[in-house]
């Protein structure tokens, strides 16, 4: 099976997003889930005992709407001999369009991953979990970075950091009290770091050994010479996680920020990870950016300008942007323009207003998704589109600081 482009993932999860913003007045949208292997016959014959059982319903607006929603399942499967390899979702229900009125709407999904379980499911809203589950990146490493004072211990999932467990020792200083031997401090020093690294161990394997294995990549060790290297010979984790160590990394932090460190630190090791190249494309930005060479775009319509001329080389879009570019016209005269603006799920957006030529109230004519149309003419003009994701610090401020979208141009166009 072909790995989904990261356009399908994008185009994929704003499916989701509109099918997550729908609701119903009662439980009346039905999501119906069928694997490759699931017969059809099976299914429009629980349909069909749905459709008997719907007829109990109280409500009659409720009773309605559910029937008229299996009805209209069944009509499609009439045409469906087997399901496609990785299975088919149907999202059928009356969805509440405001202004106490419901429309009957259907969804058809393949989805990017093959379908396990048979699901047939009734409420409110629509079912997505498995859905949104295939959407994850679920590619796992341990992280621990540690010295003698503090460890801490944390997962990379796709393409998120998160810390689980930080320790901090007892282990004396260098300096000895007074009354005390050398031979018995440093007896005393070597039993405390013997018992933190212990703790160490303990609580990597708490974390590590919860993951899913067949998710779970290896481990990465961090922090100054010679601890890391004392640890890891030291045979201080389960045999099972020493089994998936990946490698040694000098990181200076051994807090919450030595796990970031130490993702940088072996950025040779994960070059193949998602996250890793999404980093390397926005510090090429920010590289060209602070030199104030002319080679960076941002703002949509600058960027438009330097798509139509070839000059950009990689465009950088951010997850969790979406933009829309209204087409707004005037049924009175010959007035017309567009409007860009960004959106989230569920915004009702803002009308249009009035002409300014005539005073006529103007109306929205066609919207045109603005991701989709630059990624037109990227295909076009032979140029690489990366989508970049928000859990990392760069990621995030192309969101929020370029407003979801930036270019490294091939040269300088002054646009």
């Amino acid at each position: 099976m072909a790995e989904q482009s990261a356009h399908q993932k994008y185009e994929f999860k704003r499916k989701l997003e509109a099918l997550r913003d729908k609701k119903g007045r009662g439980t009346e949208l039905v999501s119906l889930y069928i694997p490759y292997d699931k017969q059809i016959s099976d299914v429009t014959s629980q349909l069909r005992n749905e459709h008997g059982q719907a007829a109990n319903i109280k409500s009659k607006v409720t009773r309605t709407n559910v029937q008229g929603a299996l009805e209209s399942l069944l009509s499609r499967l009439r045409y469906l001999n087997k399901a496609p390899e990785n299975g088919i979702v149907y999202f059928t229900g009356a969805v509440d369009v405001g202004a106490n009125k419901t429309n009957m709407e259907t969804t058809i999904l393949e989805p990017p991953e093959p379908i396990i379980t048979y699901k047939y499911h009734c409420d409110s809203s629509f079912y997505l979990e498995t859905l949104e589950d295939m959407l994850r990146d679920k590619k796992t490493y341990g992280l621990l970075v540690l010295d003698r004072r503090e460890a801490t211990v944390g997962l990379l999932v796709g393409k998120h950091i998160e810390s689980y467990r930080h320790l901090t020792s007892n282990v004396p200083g260098k300096q000895r009290k007074g009354g005390q031997s050398a031979h018995r401090f440093q007896q005393l020093r070597l039993i405390a770091i013997h018992d933190f690294y212990k703790r160490i161990g303990d609580a990597a394997s708490e974390v590590f050994l919860t993951v899913d294995h067949k998710d779970f990549e290896g481990v990465l060790i961090g922090g100054p010479s010679p601890t890391k290297e004392e640890f890891e010979a030291g045979e201080f984790l389960h045999h099972e996680i020493e089994k998936k160590v990946v490698g040694l990394f000098d990181v200076a932090y051994t807090d919450e920020s030595g796990l970031s460190e130490l993702m940088n630190a072996a950025s040779e090791k994960l070059s193949d990870l998602d996250l890793m190249v999404e980093k390397k494309l926005m510090q090429r930005f920010f590289v060209e950016l602070v030199s104030d060479s002319g080679k960076t775009s941002y703002g949509i319509e600058q960027i438009r300008a330097n798509l139509v001329v070839g000059a950009v080389d990689v465009l950088l879009i951010s997850e969790d942007l979406r933009a829309e570019k209204d087409i707004i016209k005037c049924g009175s005269c010959d007035y017309e323009t567009t409007s860009i603006h960004k959106w989230k799920p569920g915004d009702a957006g803002e009308a249009p207003g009035t002409c300014p030529k005539c005073g006529s109230i103007l109306e929205v004519v066609k919207k045109v998704d603005v991701v989709d149309e630059l990624s037109e003419m990227c295909d076009q003009m032979g140029t690489e589109v990366a989508f970049i994701s928000t859990d990392f610090e760069e990621g995030s401020q192309l969101m929020n600081a370029f407003g979801g979208m930036a270019a490294i141009l091939r040269y300088s166009t002054g646009i």
